[in-house]
Order: structure tokens, then C-alpha cells, then sequence
């Protein structure tokens, strides 16, 4: 098993915990995203994804993008742990937490929107940091209600076990804390996220625990 990776990227690093809640060994291949012009750019990863995106994942001979689908490959094919709950509601509840953040926060401030708007519309790098920070708090003040008033909110974002919701929250909250977010006003989501990094899985697959950490 093989996972192309950036140590920064926040997608990458979802995908890296659930491996790790799953138990799962695989060979890192790092893609630096601003190393020689962006190696993700390159003709040797553009034939791996024609999207030019991390993370990658090479299984048995099968290829497959995009974090949620990935980590939902992982459930499919290796279900223990599970990162879903057994019931429909829940798994819908777990999916829509991941999709929150997943593609209402982090695609507006993922590397390509932030250097747009940097180099193709001429903003400075106070008022990309704005940008960044609205869209993060905005978009974490919308999942803290719903973490703080929602029953099946536990120890986790559902319930006392690691899911998915986990997975796509512990990284955007360390690049919330990355480009200084105020995070005072989702104490539950806090909450939870100091439970995660508690837990061994969630450390060895933060940046800093990278082969290509810099």
C-alpha cells in the first residue's frame, strides 16, 4: 500500500489518521507542493492523478482519490475498526460532520485558492490570512453548534469511539491553530479535538510527525 503525500496537506492528514486508527502499514510517497514549482504539477504525479491533488492511495493494484473516498475504501475493505457507525442515521450524521468541513471550509482555503489570491488577484498576505481565518471560524462556529446541541455527540463527534468526523476535524483545527484562528467560541469542538490528539493514531499522523516535515 502506497499513500502520496505532503506532510501540510490537511487532506492527506485525514486520510494518515485513519490508516492509523485501521492499523494499517503503507509506504509514504511524499509530493512537496512547493518544492520545484509545485512537484504535484509535474508530469510523473500528473499521470498518478490528473487532478494534480494529494492524497493518493495505491491498494492492491487499484488507485483511489479524494480523502473521503479513500477513507471510505479503507472501510469497505478493512471494516475494523470501524470509523462508521452501525446505524443509518449515524453514518449519515458522521458523513455530513466529514462533508462540513470537508467541502464547506477547506476548499476555500486550501494551498491553490490562497495563492490565487495572492498572485493572481494582488491581495497581501494580511488580507489572505483575513480570508483564511473568516471561512474557518465562520464554518467551525457552524459545526460547534451543532457538536454542542446534537445527543449523539460523545467523547468524539459521535459517540465514545474515533469516526470519520474525526478524521476530517483533528486537521483543519491545526491549520485553524496554524494561521491563528480564534478558537474560543467552539470550546466543544476543543474538546473533542484534545481528545483525538490524545490518542496515538491522531500523533503519528500530524505534520510534525512526518518523514518529509520541514
Amino acid at each position: 500500500m502506497k499513500l502520496y503525500t505532503y506532510f501540510r496537506s490537511s487532506a492527506a492528514f485525514r486520510v494518515r489518521i485513519a490508516l492509523n486508527l485501521k492499523g494499517m502499514s503503507y509506504e509514504a510517497i511524499p509530493v512537496h507542493l512547493l518544492r520545484d514549482g509545485g512537484q504535484h504539477r509535474g508530469a510523473a504525479f500528473s499521470a498518478v492523478n490528473p487532478q494534480q491533488l494529494v492524497p493518493v492511495l495505491e491498494d492492491e493494484g487499484h488507485r483511489v482519490m479524494q480523502s473521503l473516498a479513500i477513507i471510505e475504501y479503507l472501510e469497505e475493505t478493512r471494516p475494523e475498526p470501524r470509523l462508521l457507525p452501525a446505524d443509518a442515521p449515524g453514518r449519515a450524521r458522521v458523513r455530513s460532520l466529514a462533508l462540513a468541513i470537508g467541502c464547506e471550509i477547506h476548499p476555500l482555503n486550501n494551498l491553490r485558492v490562497l495563492r490565487y489570491l495572492t498572485d493572481v488577484l494582488d491581495l497581501s498576505d494580511e488580507q489572505k490570512n483575513r480570508w483564511y481565518r473568516h471561512w474557518v471560524e465562520t464554518g467551525l462556529a457552524a459545526v460547534e453548534r451543532r457538536l454542542s446541541t446534537e445527543a449523539e455527540t460523545g467523547s468524539f463527534c459521535h459517540g465514545d469511539r474515533p469516526t470519520i468526523a474525526d478524521c476530517f476535524l483533528v486537521p483543519q483545527v491545526f491549520n485553524a491553530q496554524r494561521y491563528q484562528c480564534d478558537l474560543s467560541a467552539v470550546p466543544t469542538l476543543m474538546r473533542i479535538h484534545g481528545q483525538c490528539m490524545g490518542l496515538e493514531p491522531f500523533k503519528r499522523a500530524e505534520p510534525a510527525a512526518q518523514p518529509d516535515a520541514e
